[in-house]
C-alpha cells in the first residue's frame, strides 16, 4: 500500500507540475491566462512592487533550501526517500502558483521593439527557451528529475539507486543548459514592461546564485565535477577546453 501511495503522490506531483509549466509559459508570454505577468496595473506601484519582491523571494527561498542536502536529510526523516523528489517539485509548483495568482503587474514600457523581424526574432528566441528547458529535462533524465522514477521504484519495491550521467550535446558545451533556457524565456520579449523587467533581473540575479550553490554541492558529492567545470564554460555555449570528442564527462543531477 505505501509504495501505490507513493506512486501516487509523485504521479499527482507530475501532474501538477506539468499544468503550471504549461501556464508559465501563457503567464510570461501574456496569451491564454486571465493574468500575465504584463496585464494592467491595479495597485498602488509600492504596494505591487513589495508584493512582487516577496513572492519572488519567496520562490527563490523555497528552491534553493529544499535543494540543499541537509533539508532533504532532515525531509526524509518525516517522509519515504522516494517521495522527496516529488515533494520539492510539488512545493515548487505551489510557490509559482501562488506567483501567478497574487502576482501585481507594475505597468510602463520601458522599450518596445516595432519592427516585424525583431518581434518575430524575440518572440523565436521566447519558444526557443522554453523547447530548451524541456529539452535539457529530457537530456538529463526527465523522469528522475520530476521524482516519477524513484516513486516507480518504491512502487516496484527496487531500492533507489544514484543515476551516472554523461554529458551528451548540450552538456558538453554548456554547464547548465536548463539555465540558458530560462534565461531565453525571462529576457526575450519584444515589449519590455517594467513587470517584466523586474521579473526578469530578479530570476536572472536568482539564477546566478543558484549556480553557485549548486556547484558547491556537486564539487562536494563529485570531486570530479571541479575538473569538468574547469573545461566547461558556465552560461555561454563554447567547445569545452582540453576535451577531445571522445572523453566522458559525467555529471550529477542539479
Amino acid at each position: 500500500m505505501s509504495g501505490i501511495l507513493t506512486l501516487a503522490y509523485g504521479a499527482l506531483s507530475y501532474v501538477i507540475f506539468f499544468l503550471t509549466f504549461l501556464y508559465a509559459i501563457g503567464f510570461l508570454g501574456n496569451v491564454g491566462v486571465p493574468k500575465s505577468l504584463d496585464s494592467a496595473a491595479t495597485d498602488p506601484w509600492l504596494t505591487a512592487l513589495t508584493i512582487d519582491l516577496g513572492l519572488l523571494s519567496l520562490f527563490a527561498l523555497q528552491h534553493s533550501v529544499m535543494a540543499r542536502q541537509g533539508f532533504k536529510r532532515l525531509l526524509t526523516r518525516v517522509i519515504p526517500a522516494a517521495a522527496e523528489r516529488s515533494t520539492y517539485v510539488l512545493a515548487s509548483s505551489l510557490a509559482l502558483i501562488l506567483l501567478f495568482w497574487q502576482w501585481r503587474p507594475l505597468g510602463g514600457i520601458v522599450w518596445e521593439v516595432r519592427h516585424e523581424v525583431g518581434r518575430a526574432v524575440l518572440h523565436g528566441g521566447f519558444a526557443f527557451g522554453w523547447m530548451l528547458v524541456l529539452f535539457t529535462t529530457f537530456v538529463i533524465n526527465h523522469f528522475d528529475l520530476f521524482g516519477l522514477r524513484q516513486t516507480w521504484r518504491a512502487f516496484r519495491g527496487q531500492p533507489q539507486t544514484a543515476l551516472r550521467f554523461v554529458t551528451p550535446v548540450l552538456y558538453r558545451i554548456v554547464r547548465h543548459p536548463l539555465y540558458v533556457g530560462w534565461l531565453f524565456a525571462f529576457w526575450s520579449t519584444p515589449t519590455m514592461t517594467v513587470t517584466h523587467l523586474l521579473f526578469a533581473v530578479m530570476t536572472t540575479a536568482y539564477i546566478l546564485v543558484a549556480i553557485q550553490l549548486e556547484e558547491r554541492d556537486l564539487m562536494s558529492a563529485h570531486p570530479e565535477y571541479a575538473e569538468y567545470r574547469r573545461r566547461v564554460p558556465m552560461l555561454v555555449p563554447a567547445w569545452p577546453r582540453d576535451v577531445t570528442a571522445t572523453d566522458p564527462v559525467r555529471v550529477a543531477r542539479l
